[in-house]
């Protein structure tokens, strides 16, 4: 069967070489017994090499025009399961969740998987995080489309019961933001280091998708923390990162003091008291000295 070609409205640029899908897999760190969530298997390059190495996959695709190729393509092969939805809709730990029920994964009807059924007729779509007793331990191993980044990246790592690890293809540019160190932090690493370390695997060029957009990817790795390495609720923490990041190049007390709506001396004091100097900048601060500020804010 023919594939579709890339639909531009749902920034999809399909990974061609597959000289890159090595250091993919290896990354990962698959093995026989794992559950993978693949986000968008587009023309199903990757999804064939993950399928030769997991117990389970699960790939996720909004466009509908590629669902029927992938269900051919990968027909017979009972332990992959070709969901059409969209993945920022629901917990991601409810797609996976196919992978704890194979029992029940078979003929519904003659020649009938969940991997064929639309999700509304799946089990998929009975599941929710409450009735999720023992989720599945899962990773994440996708090529992100990149006006989808920020908000899979909040989606995967804020789930209730997120991936123990995620290999993602992003912008070589996102990934540069996301392991930056204290000196060029921006909202976005703090985000993503808060949950995991993050890691940048290897640059792509252009020329290994197709279409070709018009900057390099990277492969990047983001092997969640096992236990926080913050110990700060997140809605306190990200209450006072924003507040931090609320006014670019305004020095810390400034924004702070505007973002919180505070007292310009209370936060010099505030700032002085956790041993962070009020004239600094957020993106200098290290998730240390966050977790220090959040301890001692005056408004909790």
């Amino acid at each position: 069967m023919s594939r579709p070609p890339a639909k531009k409205s749902l920034g999809q640029n399909f990974l061609a070489d597959r000289r890159y899908l090595a250091p993919i897999l290896e990354a990962a760190e698959l093995t026989a017994a794992d559950a993978v969530l693949e986000i968008g298997p587009g023309q199903g390059v990757l999804t064939a090499a993950l399928t030769e190495q997991v117990a389970c996959l699960v790939a996720v695709e909004l466009d509908d025009r590629l669902i029927e190729p992938l269900r051919q393509q990968f027909a017979g092969q009972p332990h992959v399961h070709i969901i059409h939805g969209d993945i920022l809709e629901r917990a991601p730990e409810e797609f996976v969740a196919v992978c704890g029920r194979e029992g029940e994964i078979g003929r519904r009807g003659e020649g009938e998987t969940i991997s064929n059924l639309p999700i509304s007729q799946s089990p998929i779509s009975n599941l929710s995080i409450s009735n999720l007793q023992s989720p599945v331990s899962y990773k994440v191993v996708a090529n992100l489309p990149y006006y989808i980044t920020n908000a899979a990246l909040r989606h995967l790592l804020e789930a209730a019961h997120p991936p123990s690890l995620a290999v993602l293809m992003v912008q070589w540019e996102v990934a540069q933001r996301i392991c930056a160190a204290p000196g060029d932090l921006s909202i976005l690493a703090v985000s993503v280091q808060y949950y995991a370390q993050p890691h940048i695997v290897q640059r792509v060029p252009a020329e290994a998708f197709k279409p070709r957009p018009k900057v390099d990817s990277a492969i990047l790795r983001l092997q969640m923390h096992a236990q926080p390495t913050v110990a700060i609720a997140p809605e306190l923490f990200f209450k006072v990162v924003r507040a931090g990041f609320s006014q670019k190049r305004k020095q810390l007390h400034n924004s702070l003091a505007a973002g919180l709506n505070l007292d310009k001396a209370a936060v010099h004091q505030w700032l002085n008291e956790a041993g962070v100097t009020p004239t600094r900048r957020a993106e200098t601060l290290s998730l240390a000295e966050w977790e220090a500020l959040c301890r001692l804010a005056p408004f909790v």
